[in-house]
């Protein structure tokens, strides 16, 4: 059983977003890689610089993560093509219908903010990002998931 869960929240726009992120690193629940923005810049691609690089030194960074919540296409210029195909399905409980849902929502011009925390912290998170003004979700992520996109990551930048 994992201990990590990834909290979406999706809001009107890139400040709002950016907004939230603030407050929610201020309140000491997320710290560095555990937190990101998803948002589609003037090309219709993810914001590298807003999702971070992957990380592949401690575990998978939110980069890598949130790359996985997103259609293949929008996420190949955060992570390489090869590795997210081969890790879209793993332990996320996401299907391609929630991807696709999700890639629309960003084309319209919203963001999304993603937080990996432990699962204790995700009700406390749930609640602070909704009254910021997103729209939550939670999605379990397997460790197992976590491992096999640590492992990926390490052997495609080798």
């Amino acid at each position: 059983m994992s201990n990590k869960t990834v909290v979406l929240a999706i809001f009107k726009d890139e400040a709002s977003a950016d907004a939230a992120v603030a407050a929610v690193k201020d309140s000491g629940v997320a710290h560095g890689d555990a937190i990101g923005v998803l948002v589609l810049d003037e090309h219709g691609e993810i914001k590298v610089d807003k999702v971070g690089k992957r990380s592949v030194g401690k575990g998978a960074g939110i980069g890598l993560v949130l790359a996985l919540f997103t259609p293949i296409g929008l996420a190949a210029g955060v992570v390489g093509g090869g590795l997210l195909g081969a890790l879209h399905h793993k332990g996320l409980g996401l299907d391609q219908a929630d991807r696709d849902r999700l890639g629309a929502e960003l084309a319209g011009g919203k963001a999304a903010v993603g937080v990996l925390v432990p699962v204790s912290e995700a009700g406390f998170l749930t609640i602070r990002l909704n009254e910021l003004g997103g729209t939550t979700e939670t999605h379990t992520v397997e460790d197992e998931a976590l491992d096999e996109a640590q492992e990926a990551a390490k052997a495609e930048d080798s």
